[in-house]
């Protein structure tokens, strides 16, 4: 949605930016305005059919020097930074492990969240960089890398939560009118939970405004999402939950997020992977994702293949 730019190659990710109410704003109308370009460049795209052999695009991508990564203007995942440029955990992550693979640039390509696995799979980008939860449905579509991070879900509610809404069941017993994102999990996890009726809006910010206005009592997303967008707003008049914990079939769920590949990638996954994993034992990744509002707490061990399981 924004045209295909070069994630800065030096230290970043810098420390989380101060965004500001308005850019907040003026960027996700970037995102909204512009993504025919990045739709445009798709005469650079690489082939990789099916050859049974792991694919070939870690080479490829080599030699073309630029990973393309599919993001959704998400914080903290992906998303415009105060000087403009594409920034968050994934692109940061994506920066270094592609750098020691052998490919110098990465390239955001960012979409709507709906849109991701479609565009990867019909070569618009090489990886969805957007912190996408790994669930068995999507791993019949693409090909996960392990994840990076796990995650709870909370809340936004209007300042001094005079509804009280502190789980999913809290929303379905006070008809607490409900928004969340297109395409997010918490739909699913609201819809378990009883909630009949679930408003979706473009995303978090989208989401903040709606219960500021009144329109919606509370919006749901992951819990570093809705801290995150809470505190750069700087709104007197909402305020983030404690963190929830969804319930599937009796069970609480704690929900994992990745970088996905096409299918037909498995080398390139595999690759990414063993980076990934260097990171984590060393630290680095905590690192690298500390500044956009993760801690220990949501640093994993679990694997893609055990989150694929049905």
């Amino acid at each position: 949605m924004v045209p295909e730019q070069a994630v800065d190659n030096g230290s970043r990710p810098r420390g989380r930016p101060a965004i500001s109410r308005r850019l907040l704003l003026t960027g996700t109308a970037a995102l909204a305005t512009t993504g025919v370009v990045g739709a445009a460049s798709g005469c650079s795209r690489v082939a990789t059919a099916d050859t049974g052999d792991g694919g070939h695009l870690l080479q490829q991508l080599r030699a073309r020097g630029t990973v393309r990564l599919g993001i959704a203007g998400e914080q903290p995942y992906g998303y415009i930074g105060k000087d403009g440029e594409i920034t968050g955990s994934a692109p940061a992550i994506a920066t270094r492990i592609f750098q020691r693979l052998g490919v110098e640039r990465v390239e955001p390509f960012p979409t709507e969240f709906g849109s991701l696995i479609f565009g990867l799979n019909s070569l618009q980008f090489d990886v969805v960089a957007a912190g996408m939860y790994i669930n068995p449905e999507r791993c019949e579509q693409v090909l996960f890398a392990d994840p990076e991070y796990q995650m709870k879900d909370a809340f936004i509610v209007r300042k001094g939560n005079p509804m009280n809404l502190r789980t999913y069941e809290d929303i379905a017993r006070t008809g607490a009118r409900m928004a969340t994102g297109i395409g997010y999990a918490e739909i699913d996890y609201a819809k378990e939970a009883g909630v009949k009726k679930i408003d979706t809006l473009p995303d978090q910010l989208a989401g903040l405004l709606a219960v500021e206005q009144g329109r919606v009592d509370v919006f749901a997303g992951t819990a570093v999402t809705v801290r995150n967008v809470v505190e750069q707003s700087g709104s007197n008049k909402v305020e983030a939950t404690d963190e929830v914990t969804p319930i599937v079939d009796g069970k609480p769920v704690v929900d994992v997020g990745g970088f996905a590949f096409r299918s037909t990638e498995r080398n390139l996954r595999d690759a990414f992977n063993r980076e990934l994993h260097k990171m984590k034992r060393s630290g680095e990744l905590l690192e690298v994702m500390r500044p956009f509002g993760f801690t220990e707490d949501q640093m994993t061990s679990l694997t893609a293949e055990e989150k694929c399981r049905p």
